[in-house]
């Protein structure tokens, strides 16, 4: 079991019918946190009942909560989800919220500093607020994971470059890789071929690059693994691929083997796109019936 820290958004994502908690990092953690891992969450939400029911959800989950700040001058977070006939997500993200606002805390320090891994995103960055305690606490952590969350037009070429730099593994999908190669000055074509000139240009060792249905891609200690995806209805594609890194990192820290850990994390990534929302619950039995029809 592994001690992990997120950071960034906590969120109600609101559809068209209904409404689910959700937030990058908090989908993660949500993940990580069924595989048994020692998981707490570094955000804030505002006062009334949107932030008590995700208090709640956190309570339920068995999530260290101890580094949620309350804040009453700002809502909790909200973003407006619109799905395709394809099931593929949109999002409107309402600023400013409680989430942009993260400060330093002495218990978040003490959190990031005792933590086998930290894992942030780039949304989280919009406001300066946040983005000046993650560039903080980015610097206490052991191992960092950076969960690229492309949102126009919440990013810049400048601080996604700074924290592919600080990061130990990154995570893209391959719209993602395509473009911040292309930010970075790559002449390739080839997704394996901009991964490596992302590996060489931030000198990070552990690279993942989802291509939706059709799989993953894991560059780890200069050697690539593969996994093709597999074939599901798709109901809706929020908190796939938070839920895939959470299964990752998970395979990972636990030492199992690059090929595994990516089969693995595909095989929940389709799950939870075949199921409504972003975190519906697994079980490990469940996983390996998938795997193993």
């Amino acid at each position: 079991m592994a001690r992990i820290v997120c950071f960034g958004e906590v969120l109600w994502d609101v559809f068209p019918t209904h409404k689910k908690i959700g937030g990058a990092p908090l989908n993660v953690a949500s993940r990580l946190q069924s595989f048994d891992h020692d998981v707490a969450m570094i955000s804030a939400i505002g006062k009334g009942e949107s932030g008590a029911k995700i208090i709640q959800y956190l309570k339920d989950y068995g999530i260290n909560m101890s580094c949620i700040q309350v804040l009453s001058k700002y809502k909790t977070g909200k973003v407006k989800v619109m799905l395709n006939d394809k099931g593929s997500a949109s999002y409107n993200i309402k600023y400013p919220r409680a989430w942009d606002k993260i400060i330093v805390t002495e218990a978040s320090k003490t959190a990031v500093k005792k933590a086998d891994a930290f894992v942030f995103g780039s949304l989280v960055a919009r406001d300066d607020t946040s983005k000046k305690t993650l560039y903080e606490l980015i610097e206490l952590a052991n191992y960092k994971i950076f969960d690229l969350n492309l949102r126009a037009p919440y990013y810049t070429k400048e601080v996604l470059f700074h924290l592919m730099k600080k990061a130990d593994f990154i995570k893209f999908n391959d719209d993602e890789l395509f473009e911040v190669s292309k930010y970075l000055g790559s002449k390739y074509n080839s997704l394996e071929q901009n991964l490596k000139y992302i590996s060489d240009k931030t000198n990070t060792k552990h690279i993942c690059v989802t291509k939706g249905p059709h799989g993953a891609v894991l560059f780890y200690n200069d050697k690539l693994f593969y996994n093709s995806g597999f074939q599901i209805k798709v109901i809706d594609t929020v908190g796939a691929g938070d839920s895939f890194l959470g299964s990752l990192i998970s395979q990972l820290l636990n030492k199992s083997t690059p090929q595994d850990a990516i089969n693995f994390a595909c095989a929940v990534g389709a799950l939870v796109a075949q199921n409504e929302g972003a975190n519906p619950k697994l079980t490990l039995s469940d996983i390996h019936s998938f795997m193993n029809p």
